[in-house]
């Protein structure tokens, strides 16, 4: 899904939840991935310019999840421990994104380079 708008944020949030009860996840883990990647889409859209979220159901034989990817082509996070660390904000926000995003997942990775974008790729498991 294209992420270019506070309208695609809200899209982004109705399909996972929308995924995340055909997985069967409980309501607390519907609630915590929706979160997750509300913080996730609108970051991209905030410091990232935009970009593309993906949705995937998953399956590792015994358990469904959901996995999801966010894609920018944004500046970059120069020290991504620093940029999980609660506090920590190079916007306006509280600066617990990131690490609350983190909190939310059973998985979780960040891949960034300066000037080439952002990769974060969450799960969360039934």
């Amino acid at each position: 899904m294209e992420v270019r708008s506070s309208d695609d944020v809200v899209r982004v949030r109705q399909q996972v939840r929308a995924r995340a009860l055909e997985v069967g996840l409980s309501l607390v883990d519907q609630t915590k991935i929706v979160t997750a990647a509300s913080e996730l889409a609108r970051n991209m859209l905030d410091y990232g310019g935009g970009g593309v979220a993906t949705i995937e159901v998953v399956s590792d034989g015994i358990r469904r999840g959901l996995r999801l990817v966010f894609d920018d082509q944004g500046p970059g996070i120069a020290d991504i421990q620093l940029a999980l660390k609660d506090g920590f904000t190079s916007g306006g926000g509280l600066g617990l994104g990131l690490g609350g995003a983190k909190r939310l997942c059973n998985e979780f990775s960040i891949d960034s380079k300066p000037g080439e974008g952002t990769r974060v790729t969450c799960a969360r498991w039934k």
